[in-house]
């Protein structure tokens, strides 16, 4: 199936949306939109691509707190694993790698857990930005330590209504 590839912006930087016509495969956050991928203009779109969008401007609007476009990512069943696991961290909420290793009943796996949450490719959507160190630190983010702490704090406000400095 054609991949396609579409950026958009959002208040942490740009975000490269990458899927077919029928789910998202990808969603990283850039600095800018500067890529070699061939990129769709807006008018050719594919519906998924549409929902993808609306749904991400709600969840950066504060009136999104679960996604409902369809997404496939390809990974083991392990990788699979943990990321199904990351969907159930609750908005606005945080566990730490080892938590989410006993929860998979892999409790010495805290690097391989640590790992594939750092391989996720769907940005936000499997919020990979909810996992901290066991000593309540910020620990590796793809996007940046900044971005983990705006997304959290982000959600903190609108799941509670007051922004507060969690970090």
């Amino acid at each position: 199936m054609e991949q396609y590839h579409y950026f958009t912006p959002t208040p942490v930087g740009s975000l490269l949306i990458t899927g077919t016509d029928t789910t998202i495969n990808a969603l990283s956050i850039r600095d800018n939109d500067k890529t070699d991928l061939p990129l769709l203009q807006r008018s050719a779109l594919p519906d998924v691509f549409l929902q993808c969008i609306g749904e991400m401007e709600a969840y950066f609007a504060g009136s999104l707190r679960d996604f409902t476009f369809p997404v496939e990512q390809a990974g083991t069943l392990f990788q699979q694993s943990v990321w199904e696991k990351l969907l159930t961290i609750p908005y606005g909420q945080t566990t730490t790698y080892l938590q989410l290793a006993k929860a998979l009943n892999h409790p010495k796996a805290i690097r391989a857990v640590g790992t594939t949450n750092g391989r996720n490719q769907l940005w936000v959507v499997v919020p990979c930005h909810r996992v901290i160190g066991s000593n309540g630190a910020l620990t590796g983010y793809a996007g940046g330590l900044w971005r983990k702490k705006w997304l959290l704090e982000h959600e903190m406000k609108h799941r509670f209504g007051a922004q507060g400095q969690l970090f």
